[in-house]
């Protein structure tokens, strides 16, 4: 029987060998000579032209619009198969999970060949040792000839764009790439919201066709697609093999090696399924170690690193492992079992896709745990300890947020390390270790210090960064779990555990006069206190400056002046902390005060905190 077969950009030509155990061709010799294939072959014209949008990612999808069944699949996915041309499109991955992809796929079949029963006699072989040695399963006798190719639009989407909205938007630009004209001036004419659409996104070219330059651009890619017809040459001899059709050389010798067995469709899903699970990790560790969370904290990007290598690793073996079980079952020399027990092995290991996606799901968490604090402190983070030094010997002094846990043991990791070895790791029955940012103590205190740095930091933004900056950082510090806040004096580490003051716990409003407000305060729970600022400003002027460095005395009224102004005011209580004896910043609670018409009576005196 013929079966038919996706070329795949490999240089078929009719009358070659070609083993199906291994899907690898047998160069340099031919069943027939050529004057025999020359003057027996029929020619028929098959012109055909189809243009379709490819919209989806999955190894299935892609295959599918190639034309490649299971059985090819499963070797171009076990690495015995290799592509060039058009069919270099299977390989081409997105990188990141944050890009939209939309590609189309243009298609055109010119010319079949194939060769007459005539030649199809045993007395017209040539090279009959091929049959003899077992080196082929069957024979090309017939190429669908043409060509392909695939132009892929690619845009990277921002934080608060989805991104199946933008592929929706490259799917309509796209789909009006066959109707766009060219205008006498080389211009693309187009309406000028999608002239201002297709800047936004790049392209690459996969094809069975010679450019003296491949597109890269929207622009680029739509007069290349009107160039493709041409480019086939006049007689369209620019042409390729696109489908070949198989003769099982058991039809002409019935001790030829022949094809035993196909690998079952189960069995070749559930491999594909493991492999592209491999290359849904690698884009999710693009992600982290792109973004800024895993550029800044490399103790975070080292452990994505390493465990993507060791995906990669396990990745390939297997493929390895495939490439030597496919052609042996397919012979007859083993049974599908053997590769079932191969794939079991996978999904029960460390390697499998259950627990691999756990623990990216679990740096996920960090990621985002720590992106969330970033944001929250919202000042300069430093990616190293020497970039810290760097930066504090730049000023007087220095409060730096250390998270500490970044560099915690993963026993995960060298489960995977293990089983690459071959050596059994005894840490798959250890339970895991408690995550800083899993656990509710730790995060919620972690949380506390950094809302508490972030205040500070904010009431002190407009001092000279010489005199006092802020810095994040990760550093490890065992005695500390999650995070730490340290001093720097003179870029000397002077302190590992500082206590920044909380707001007042409470302001509460005494008498009122014609010129004065009485208040009453209480300390601070958290930090060193050491003198109070007060403030009195117009909500029509700039800050002016009150009474200043009156001592806290903390159950006791302090009485001060209240300006003749009938304007809502703002009382301002500044805490200056005691650090070394010297004043590091300012840290404010605003008091909003109403004043009515009469200046001697007022209103009423709101706290807000």
């Amino acid at each position: 029987y013929n079966t038919d077969m996706a070329a795949l950009g490999r240089p078929f030509n009719l009358g070659m060998f070609y083993d199906c155990r291994s899907d690898e061709l047998i160069p340099g010799i031919t069943l027939w000579d050529k004057e025999t294939l020359d003057r027996d072959m029929k020619v028929k014209p098959q012109p055909n032209t189809e243009v379709k949008i490819v919209a989806s990612e999955s190894i299935s999808d892609k295959s599918s619009s190639l034309g490649v069944e299971a059985s090819l699949k499963a070797s171009f996915l076990s690495g015995l198969v290799s592509v060039e041309g058009s069919a270099k499109y299977l390989n081409d991955n997105k990188k990141s999970t944050k890009q939209a992809r939309v590609s189309l796929q243009y298609k055109t079949t010119t010319v079949f060949k194939q060769l007459t029963m005539d030649q199809l006699g045993i007395e017209n072989i040539t090279h009959s040792e091929v049959l003899e040695k077992g080196l082929a399963t069957h024979v090309v006798t017939g190429i669908l000839y043409g060509a392909q190719a695939f132009f892929v639009f690619d845009q990277e989407t921002s934080e608060d764009e989805r991104v199946q909205d933008i592929q929706g938007s490259l799917k309509v630009m796209i789909k009006k790439i066959p109707t766009i004209t060219i205008e006498g001036s080389g211009d693309l004419k187009m309406e000028d919201k999608d002239r201002e659409n297709m800047n936004k996104f790049s392209c690459s070219f996969h094809g069975d066709f010679l450019l003296e330059k491949s597109p890269t651009m929207f622009e680029e890619a739509v007069k290349v697609y009107q160039d493709l017809p041409k480019l086939l040459g006049p007689n369209k001899e620019n042409v390729v093999p696109v489908t070949v059709y198989l003769l099982p050389l058991t039809t002409l010798d019935s001790k030829a090696s022949k094809l035993v067995r196909q690998i079952s469709l189960r069995l070749v899903t559930e491999a594909e399924n493991i492999l592209e699970g491999f290359t849904d990790l690698e884009i999710w560790c693009n992600d982290v170690l792109k973004s800024p969370t895993g550029q800044n904290f490399p103790q975070l990007s080292q452990k994505i690193g390493t465990f993507k290598s060791l995906c990669s690793e396990f990745k390939l073996g297997l493929q390895r492992t495939l490439s030597q079980k496919l052609p042996l079952i397919r012979g007859g020399g083993e049974g599908e079992e053997a590769l079932a027990e191969v794939l079991k092995k996978v999904a029960q290991g460390p390697f499998s896709s259950r627990r691999l996606k756990q623990w990216m799901k679990d740096k996920d968490e960090e990621v985002n745990t720590i992106k969330t604090l970033v944001k929250l402190i919202n000042t300069e983070t430093v990616s190293s300890e020497n970039a810290l030094t760097n930066k504090v010997c730049d000023s007087e002094k220095a409060l730096v947020f250390v998270l500490t846990s970044l560099d915690s043991t993963e026993s995960f990791l060298s489960e995977l390390d293990q089983q690459l070895k071959g050596s059994k790791s005894d840490s798959s029955d250890a339970p895991e270790p408690r995550r800083w940012y899993s656990s509710k103590d730790v995060f919620y205190s972690v949380r506390r210090k950094a809302k508490f740095f972030s205040d500070f930091a904010e009431a002190n933004k407009n001092k000279d960064r010489k005199s006092l900056r802020f810095l994040v950082v990760g550093l490890a510090d065992k005695n500390q779990e999650g995070s730490a806040i340290y001093l720097y004096e003179d870029g000397f580490r002077v302190s590992e555990n500082v206590k920044l003051p909380s707001k007042p716990e409470a302001v509460t409003v005494g008498e009122v006069t014609h010129n004065t407000v009485s208040l009453h305060f209480s300390a601070p729970s958290k930090g060193r206190t050491a003198s109070l600022n007060t403030e009195w400003s117009s909500v029509r002027k700039e800050r002016r400056n009150g009474t200043k460095n009156r001592r806290l005395i903390v159950g006791r009224t302090d009485r001060l002046i209240k300006p003749k102004h009938k304007d809502s005011m703002n009382c301002v209580l500044g805490v200056l902390l005691g650090l070394s004896h010297a004043e590091a910043g300012l840290f404010t609670v605003r008091v909003r005060c109403s004043v009515c018409s009469c200046l001697h009576r007022c209103k009423g005196l709101n706290q807000r905190l």
